[in-house]
């Protein structure tokens, strides 16, 4: 989105190779693996959503640009589109849904959100993993309220996210 309003950008190193890491991407998702954030963060701001998994689930590595994540339950009608991927290096996910069904209907507000993840291998088995997002929101008394409320929750909920993904790739047991 090259006239977003909205752009952040989150990293951390993970100390396996950016194959250990993909696994943990492709199933992400609301009634998939989850979000991998801190538990307590899915219970305040996400009470429905279980607890993130701390396995690789074989159902959800078969992703394909045009898929659906489910980003909440079923009749919050929320989700992102996965707009590009090249296996172990990045993932790209469009949404234009995560404001409530009433108001993208009613309240003439519109929301676009591009969130992807970008791996690369700057030392041998060793994975940097960026995220970043960049969002545009209309109209502006929207993009105001919406920044206000989510820019502070974004350092939180990004940080709780990758450091959950570090964590469930250091877990992992190492190939036999």
């Amino acid at each position: 989105l090259p006239h977003a309003t909205m752009r952040t950008t989150h990293a951390i190193t993970i100390d396996a190779p950016p194959h250990a890491v993909w696994p943990w991407l492709v199933q992400q998702g609301w009634g998939r693996a989850g979000w991998y954030t801190y538990r307590w963060v899915d219970q305040l701001l996400f009470p429905a959503n279980g607890p993130s998994a701390d396995r690789i689930l074989p159902e959800h590595q078969q992703l394909q640009v045009g898929d659906r994540i489910p980003d909440g339950p079923p009749e919050a009608d929320c989700w992102f589109a996965v707009e590009q991927l090249d296996v172990a290096r990045s993932l790209v996910l469009r949404s234009t849904t995560h404001i409530p069904v009433a108001w993208r209907r009613h309240r003439h507000v519109a929301m676009e959100w591009v969130w992807s993840w970008h791996l690369t291998e700057p030392a041998f088995g060793r994975t940097r993993l960026v995220q970043r997002n960049r969002i545009i929101l209309e109209p502006s008394w929207f993009e105001v309220a919406f920044l206000a409320a989510v820019v502070p929750a974004d350092f939180v909920m990004a940080r709780s996210h990758l450091r959950g993904i570090r964590r469930r790739v250091h877990d992992m047991p190492a190939p036999a």
